[in-house]
């Protein structure tokens, strides 16, 4: 099955990107359901993970899909399989199949803002708050230009404000070398852009960057920072709301911006930039969020216990 619909992270530019980062990865498809799943190896474990993953509309496919996953578990001596649809099966469905919620280190959200791109410009602009709606409209009366580059050895900016954030406020991000692994990889197919953000005072020195991917039918917002220089040129929103508008004149359907706090938790970590992003307007969407089918139990069971220690620990 090909699905233009499936997210990024099920996509066949995804796939050749865990490949070219040395990961073994595993898939298959039938009629209404497929999946990518990687082999990887941790601690007292080895685990099959489909992320966002499988690809599915209805139960029977979901059971489908895991008949094979089984098969694939079984043949790579896997530990346990890890899933987290997004569509086609609920979480009381998992329960019943076996399933066990994973409660800690979520690697995908269970919750993200939707933009809607299908109406007309001025819909997608009105439906933002009008503080973003004036920054977007407006950043290039201030000297702010947004550029792209599909050239891999631009990681670099996007990799030097994430530096730059995480000493500022202590945030874990991935590594450059995993990132400058995707820049490789995705960026000269097109799967992945690059924007950036700098004024035309200094034009060498970026002010926010973002990384995008792109399906047929989605561009999601994967990895972003912002200089904590000229705030009051508010680049990141600037940045954000213009791939947005790109999105939309590219003819992509939606904007996925990918993670946000859930609206119930106003103590959580993510709140502030789920403020940010629920600015440019959008809705909110839930997913079942990741869940363990143990196919060792003992060994599974070894590898929550040292999970539980070793969190406690920190």
């Amino acid at each position: 099955m090909h699905n233009d619909k499936a997210p990024f992270l099920q996509s066949k530019s995804w796939t050749e990107f865990q490949k070219s980062y040395g990961r073994t990865v595993v898939s298959d498809s039938g009629a209404s359901w497929s999946y990518q799943a990687v082999v990887e190896s941790g601690t007292l474990n080895r685990r099959l993970y489909t992320p966002y993953g499988p690809v599915v509309s209805t139960v029977d496919d979901f059971d489908s899909a895991l008949t094979s996953l089984k098969a694939q578990a079984k043949s790579h001596n896997a530990t346990f399989i890890r899933v987290e649809p997004t569509a086609g099966i609920s979480q009381k469905q998992l329960r019943q199949r076996g399933f066990l919620p994973v409660t800690y280190n979520q690697l995908q959200p269970a919750h993200t803002q939707i933009i809607d791109l299908t109406p007309p410009r001025g819909d997608i602009l009105a439906g933002m708050s009008q503080n973003s709606r004036n920054i977007t409209r407006n950043y290039h009366k201030k000297g702010l230009v947004i550029q792209t580059s599909h050239n891999p050895a631009a990681i670099t900016i996007l990799t030097n404000l994430l530096a730059e954030m995480a000493q500022r406020t202590g945030i874990r991000t991935h590594s450059a070398a995993y990132l400058s692994a995707q820049a490789d990889s995705l960026l000269p197919s097109g799967a992945a852009t690059l924007y950036y953000a700098a004024h035309t005072d200094e034009p060498d020195t970026p002010l926010a960057a973002a990384l995008v991917y792109d399906s047929p039918t989605t561009r999601t917002y994967a990895h972003a920072a912002a200089s904590d220089t000229r705030r009051n040129l508010n680049a990141g929103t600037a940045l954000l709301g213009q791939l947005i508008l790109d999105a939309k004149d590219k003819g992509l359907s939606q904007v996925d911006l990918y993670g946000i706090a859930p609206t119930t938790d106003k103590s959580h970590p993510w709140a502030g930039f789920t403020k940010f992003k629920k600015s440019f307007g959008g809705t909110e969407k839930s997913y079942v969020g990741a869940w363990d089918l143990p196919m060792k139990p003992l060994a599974y069971r070894l590898y929550r216990a040292y999970q539980f220690i070793a969190r406690a620990a920190r």
